[in-house]
């Protein structure tokens, strides 16, 4: 049996065929991960589905199909998006895991420390827009003039607009990450985000507006926690800019 591929260490040399033979497999590995727990999630896709339909009203939770095989490929498509979402920490650490040994320990650390706040605040942006934006979103718009329609939910348009707010909502709650790459480049500083501060959050606005939002509630509802995440985005500006040598420290090593 083939072992799997061995992670390269820092500075450790190999050929261009050895380079590409462990791409392969590193493919292979994600790929299998995604059918797996694709297949999985497809055995347990009653679950699945019972778990996104929680955010519509107690009577409308029986989503409508209007194909013969329309719930067979629903429940597919389904089980695919499923299966890539718990795959996405294999497939994150395949891709390090190739990438690695071109970056020092150092930069390393940093690199995992990032990550690890990326994936805090991702996780916090999913919760938030599964338990809080979603529930009033749909509400809202189930409940919009229905004197006058007879809303019947049908089953792909449902769990698309469910997939296209999650994501951006998880979007909108990497702000932070974002504004701390650009102070750490010296793009931005935390005394300027404080003194356009009013510029920043017609920026955010402006970004949340461009996000996926099939209707005005549901971006107002993504627009709100931006500008809660910009505003703290400022001061983790100011304890990076406080961590980082001061331009004459780095100059006098850089000499030495």
């Amino acid at each position: 049996m083939r072992r799997l591929p061995r992670r390269l260490g820092y500075g450790e040399e190999a050929t261009l065929v050895e380079h590409l033979e462990e791409l392969r497999w590193r493919i292979f590995i994600v790929l299998g991960a995604i059918v797996l727990f694709a297949i999985v999630a497809f055995a347990f896709h009653g679950h699945v589905l019972d778990w996104l339909n929680r955010p519509l009203p107690a009577d409308r939770r029986k989503v409508v199909t209007l194909g013969v095989a329309e719930p067979f490929t629903v429940s597919i498509i389904v089980s695919i998006y499923a299966g890539f979402v718990a795959a996405f920490p294999v497939v994150l650490w395949q891709l390090w895991s190739f990438f690695a040994p071109a970056f020092d320990p150092a930069i390393e650390r940093r690199t995992l420390g990032l990550v690890g706040f990326a994936t805090a605040l991702g996780a916090a942006g999913f919760a938030f827009g599964y338990w809080i934006l979603l529930p009033r979103a749909i509400h809202f718009l189930t409940h919009y003039d229905d004197k006058h329609f007879n809303n019947l939910i049908q089953a792909k348009p449902y769990y698309s607009f469910v997939i296209t707010v999650l994501l951006g909502i998880v979007v909108v709650f990497e702000l932070p990450l974002a504004v701390l790459g650009l102070v750490y480049l010296g793009v931005l500083s935390s005394r300027a985000l404080r003194r356009n501060r009013r510029i920043g959050y017609f920026i955010t606005a402006v970004i949340g507006l461009a996000l996926p939002g099939p209707d005005p509630v549901t971006t107002a509802l993504e627009v709100l926690p931006m500008w809660v995440l910009f505003e703290g985005s400022i001061w983790l500006a100011v304890i990076v800019e406080r961590r980082q040598p001061a331009p004459n420290e780095t100059a006098g090593e850089a000499l030495l």
